[in-house]
């Protein structure tokens, strides 16, 4: 919703105030379609040439992320919560039918109960693999904090290529923009017998491409990038909540203290509150 009215807004600004000091749309949409075809059709092959096929197959989704937000909501992080109450409650009192839940976690009926968190495989496989080695006495807390968080890092660099990438294709956009002009000047410069009326209208439109490389980049492509990399930090964060409710757990802590650790480790936007949390994990005593 923000993203659409951000794009929106930029188009009034800019070419509404160019149209009322004056200006002509004319030159812009005649250079526009060759112009276009310059400057992405260039950031496009530079795009293709600079990445893996992984990260161009991430792109489309990485920009419908960028409108749609982060995919975990604050909903999302108090059902993280109760989830690992249920595994550490269950770990401490009967570690043999906590492995039939890690060991297969599609058919375990604690994952089945939060079927958004059971989605991410990711998610999934850092708590039965942290629990599993727990179960194998590998309960070092240090030692498990320090593996997870290199298991995570590895996560957020994955994530990150895609927000890397836009943003190097927004270095380049400007210079593209100048390549572009540079070959409407030579254009031009060929045709300098034309009278000024037709040489204006030739170096109007090679101006157009500087515009369109500059608008392009720092309209456009720079903010999905920044908007991009600020979701993926978010989503990012759901993992960190993990990993400090797991290592809160190996350092023998009350299954309901590792569950607050856990909670004011989550971005503040999304932090369950305390007392809709504790709500819920005695209605989760209750029933068991």
């Amino acid at each position: 919703m923000f993203g659409a009215i951000g794009i929106v807004v930029t188009f009034l600004m800019v070419f509404g105030g160019y149209l009322l000091s004056g200006g002509h749309m004319a030159v812009i949409l005649h250079a526009l379609p060759f112009e276009m075809m310059i400057i992405g059709g260039a950031a496009a092959g530079s795009y293709v040439l600079s990445n893996s096929g992984a990260v161009l197959k991430q792109t489309g989704a990485g920009i419908v992320r960028a409108f749609r937000g982060p995919a975990w909501t604050g909903q999302d992080h108090q059902d993280l919560l109760c989830l690992m109450f249920q595994l550490l409650r269950l770990a401490r009192t009967s570690p043999v039918e906590l492995e039939e839940h890690i060991e297969n976690p599609a058919e375990s009926a604690i994952f089945a109960a939060y079927p958004r968190i059971l989605t991410d495989h990711e998610a999934v496989a850092i708590i039965a693999d942290t629990l599993r080695s727990a179960s194998l006495n590998y309960d070092d807390p240090y030692q498990v904090e320090t593996m997870l968080e290199k298991r995570i890092a590895l996560i957020k660099e994955e994530q990150m290529h895609v927000p890397h990438a836009l943003q190097s294709m927004a270095d380049a956009l400007p210079a593209l923009g100048i390549v572009a002009a540079v070959l409407g000047v030579i254009k031009t410069m060929g045709s300098i017998a034309e009278p000024p009326e037709v040489l204006g209208k030739m170096i109007g439109s090679a101006l157009v491409g500087t515009f369109l490389g500059v608008f392009l980049a720092y309209g456009f492509v720079a903010p999905f990038a920044q908007r991009l990399s600020g979701v993926r930090k978010h989503d990012m964060a759901f993992y960190d909540v993990i990993k400090s409710v797991l290592v809160a757990g190996l350092h023998q802590h009350a299954t309901n203290l590792c569950v607050e650790v856990g909670r004011q480790s989550a971005p503040e936007t999304l932090r369950p509150s305390f007392v809709a949390l504790e709500t819920t994990l005695r209605e989760i005593k209750r029933a068991a």
